[in-house]
């Protein structure tokens, strides 16, 4: 029976991998949509001096990478995917409605670059992405039971702290 449910396991893991990288596929795609929709103009840039890792280099090259992009301001969006990205991105728009996207990961200022802008179109693909509907559910006859039960445990023992008396204890 062992090896049975083994290559059960093993089956429904191999499911769950194809899974996850047919979702990554459809990501890259969607990601790779938005690329072709929104327009590079649209972008600003700024650079600064990184902290961390990179010895001198850090102190004399600017390789922060911040990419600006004015949610407003493009086209290429309608207004509701523009609601559903302000929605679901809050913490990286600012007051003017500039969605901020920031790296320093890398020591040089291209690869920075590059890695902000992956970073950007993967937000907001996932943005965009259509939440499904919340199925109801019922709370488990077990789970009820449960909670009963440990009132009753609960309950038990605090009477067993009160006074024998007027009171109401045992």
């Amino acid at each position: 029976m062992g090896a049975v449910s083994d290559r059960h396991a093993a089956a429904a893991g191999h499911a769950a991998a194809a899974d996850h990288a047919a979702a990554a596929a459809g990501h890259a795609a969607a990601a790779d949509a938005l690329r072709a929709r929104i327009d590079p103009s649209t972008l600003r840039w700024t650079f600064s001096r990184a902290s961390g890792p990179g010895g001198q280099n850090v102190n004399k090259t600017s390789t922060r990478v911040a990419l600006l992009f004015d949610l407003d301001g493009c086209a290429a969006l309608s207004d509701e995917e523009r609601d559903r990205i302000r929605s679901r991105c809050r913490r990286r728009i600012g007051d003017g409605g500039v969605l901020r996207m920031i790296s320093s990961r890398y020591r040089s200022q291209s690869a920075n670059r590059e890695d902000a802008l992956n970073r950007f179109y993967e937000l907001l693909a996932e943005a965009l992405k259509p939440v499904p509907p919340r199925r109801p559910t019922k709370t488990p006859r077990r789970a009820k039971r449960r909670r009963l039960e440990d009132k009753t445990r609960r309950s038990t023992t605090k009477a067993l702290r009160r006074r024998p008396g007027r009171d109401g204890g045992v």
